[in-house]
C-alpha cells in the first residue's frame, strides 16, 4: 500500500502527461477522484441537504469501514 497525497491545488498541478509532478498521483487517479467528488457534490445539491458537513462526515466514516472490511475479507480469502 502507499500513502495518499492530496492535491496541492489546481494552480500548482504540473504533469508529465502521466503523473502529477506535485502530488505524484497518476492523472487517471486524479481524474477519477475529481469525477467521484463531482458525483457526490451533485448528489448533495440534488437532495438539497442543508447539513452537508454531516453528510460528508457520514461518507468518510462509511468509506473507512467499507475499505477495512473489504481488505480484511480479501486477506482471509488468500
Amino acid at each position: 500500500m502507499r500513502e495518499f497525497v492530496p492535491c496541492k491545488g489546481k494552480d500548482l498541478c504540473r504533469d508529465d502527461g502521466e503523473t502529477c509532478l506535485t502530488c505524484g498521483r497518476k492523472l487517471t487517479e486524479v481524474a477519477r477522484t475529481v469525477f467521484l467528488m463531482n458525483e457526490l457534490s451533485d448528489f448533495v445539491i440534488e437532495q438539497e441537504y442543508a447539513n452537508m458537513d454531516e453528510f460528508a462526515a457520514y461518507i468518510a466514516r462509511k468509506l473507512v469501514k467499507k475499505v477495512k472490511h473489504r481488505r480484511e475479507t480479501a486477506n482471509t480469502s488468500d
